[in-house]
């Protein structure tokens, strides 16, 4: 069970968006021992900041990110991009961190990456890209797909996805350029 009041550590000085919220709750609702998108979990403490700053420990970098959610089985991780001082983080960019090297936008928002999740496959994250693939003849479904997906349609009218590697390829379209010569000034490869 994710306690909220911990969770919130990770948050400093932003209000956990309200859907972030409601996804701890659902996660706490179906119980540790079960998932509902594969490899993913909210409840690691992400308050040292010790996965991201092996990019870079500058303040500016570090107060710049907030990690939130294992991406995958690996340490990978999902957080928000806080761009230009936006408190708002419903509308904050989200990110992939891969436990082997790459960072990468992967959704404009929470609720993307929502859907993102209804496809019930981990992401494969490298330096170079990013993207969620599934094989069909290989595929089993996570415990708690069909629990999650009819949840985040009711919840928020959010359809199952067949095309997530769509949502990424929209978000770089619209943050890539923003975000690499944000990077720029905090990491060198």
């Amino acid at each position: 069970m994710v306690n909220l009041n911990e969770f919130e550590a990770n948050f400093k000085n932003f209000e956990i968006p309200e859907e972030l919220v409601e996804l701890v709750n659902f996660q706490n609702s179906i119980g540790d021992d079960e998932n509902f998108s594969d490899q993913f979990y909210i409840g690691r403490d992400y308050s040292d900041k010790s996965g991201i700053s092996g990019y870079s420990d500058h303040e500016e970098f570090t107060d710049s990110i907030i990690e939130f959610a294992m991406a995958d089985g690996s340490g990978s991780s999902y957080a928000f991009w806080v761009r230009n001082n936006n408190k708002n983080l419903s509308e904050a960019p989200i990110l992939a961190f891969g436990s082997e090297g790459g960072i990468h936008i992967v959704a404009k928002n929470i609720r993307e990456l929502l859907q993102i999740l209804t496809f019930d496959v981990e992401p494969a994250i490298g330096w170079d890209d990013i993207y969620y693939y599934k094989d069909e003849d290989d595929y089993e479904p996570t415990e708690k797909t069909e629990e999650y997906r009819k949840w985040v349609l009711e919840k928020y009218g959010i359809e199952t996805t067949e095309d997530p590697d769509e949502i990424v390829k929209n978000a770089q379209e619209m943050y890539e350029n923003e975000f690499q010569n944000w990077l720029k000034k905090y990491y060198h490869d």
